[in-house]
């Protein structure tokens, strides 16, 4: 049985969440040409059964309460080895992988073809989406703080970033053609609320995707809405202060996830206006020295690259271009996004069905057909 297997590694903040939730919409026509999903059930979507997999492959357990992972790896590993043609295994969280878990995901997809493909975008606009993104999870760090101890390599974000890392450690033993690198294309515009220009981004990442993986993209006509989508300054720090308020943690399940993450964070608040983060004017020294390391490593490894490598390089703002401080947003720019988000709570509880009354009926039907009513 021939079997190519793609691990699609990440990184986070590169697409991967509308990369992903395309190929599970076309999923049965691209098994039509052997190019194959796994999933778990009708009722797991493959992303899901992607996340927990990769969970239970590093040993953790975020989103869940303990073990609630435990076995995903093995079962996935089981309809990957069912299946021949090609089979596409993607979720970011597998990139700052250890190498020792490297190491059992290689037995374990032995018998195999096994390529790696790693989506890389440059620092400049990766850092100020993964501050957010962590604030989204529930992290209360200020931004400064965030990128100091990213410059020192101290951040999930960053180990999951740095590509000569990354690659070094899941490209070991794997022939150089075996491991793909695409670049995500540099926006015109790079608006925060997607429109025209975002479309054309994600057609271009998408085509260069379908490339590596062998895919005509006539396979996959359905396309997908969904995107990962940044907040603002002013959205990103009421969701600050209201982590830091809740008590709320990004390293364990929080009863208050679902209304702040996936009520407010990425559904209410990044509809809003506002101004993007961006990388301070001091950072792109740094980041444009990481650009030529990762791109020194690209060219000396011979790995393969679709798209362009100075697309890794950042993209300086013009010099008349004001930078604000995320750090420092006007209370009065707080006050309006905090007044949307308590308008967006209060039109979910008064949704929500009151327990009370819902007990009371309960109460009441249980009374009634004891009495034969």
């Amino acid at each position: 049985m021939s079997r190519k297997v793609y691990l699609h590694i990440g990184a986070p903040k590169t697409g991967t969440t509308y990369l992903q939730d395309r190929l599970a919409l076309n999923a049965k026509t691209l098994a039509d040409h052997g190019v194959h999903l796994p999933t778990g059930s009708p009722l797991v979507s493959p992303g899901l059964f992607h996340f927990r997999a990769a969970l239970d492959l590093l040993g953790q357990d975020w989103g869940g309460p303990p073990g609630h992972a435990e076995g995903s790896w093995e079962a996935l590993v089981r309809r990957v080895k069912r299946r021949s043609g090609t089979v596409i295994v993607s979720h970011e969280i597998l990139a700052p992988a250890a190498p020792g878990q490297v190491a059992r995901a290689m037995r374990d997809l032995a018998g195999s073809e096994i390529h790696i493909v790693y989506t890389a975008r440059d620092l400049a606009r990766q850092l100020p989406a993964a501050w957010q993104e962590s604030i989204k999870q529930g992290r209360r760090w200020t931004y400064r703080r965030f990128l100091d101890r990213s410059e020192k390599g101290r951040t999930w974000f960053y180990r999951a970033f740095d590509l000569p890392r990354v690659l070094g450690t899941w490209a070991a033993g794997l022939p150089p053609e075996h491991v793909h690198v695409v670049t995500v294309p540099h926006s015109q515009t790079q608006p925060r609320v997607p429109g025209p220009t975002q479309t054309q981004h994600d057609d271009r990442l998408w085509l260069r995707m379908c490339e590596v993986l062998g895919i005509d993209p006539a396979w996959a006509p359905l396309d997908s809405d969904r995107s990962n989508r940044s907040l603002g300054m002013a959205e990103t720090q009421v969701i600050r202060q209201l982590n830091r308020r809740m008590e709320r943690s990004a390293r364990r399940e929080s009863t208050y996830d679902a209304l702040i993450r996936d009520l407010l964070a990425q559904g209410e608040l990044v509809k809003r206006a506002s101004a993007a983060v961006r990388l301070p004017p001091d950072r792109y020294d740094w980041a444009e020295e990481r650009a030529e390391r990762w791109i020194e490593w690209i060219e000396g490894s011979g790995v393969h690259v679709l798209g362009d490598v100075a697309e890794l390089r950042p993209v300086r703002p013009p010099a008349d271009q004001e930078w604000h401080d995320p750090d420092r947003v006007r209370a009065k720019r707080q006050l309006a996004t905090a007044l949307d988000a308590l308008a967006a709570m209060t039109r979910e509880a008064a949704r929500r069905p009151d327990p009370e009354r819902q007990l009371t009926h309960r109460v009441r039907a249980q009374a009634q057909r004891l009495r034969g009513d």
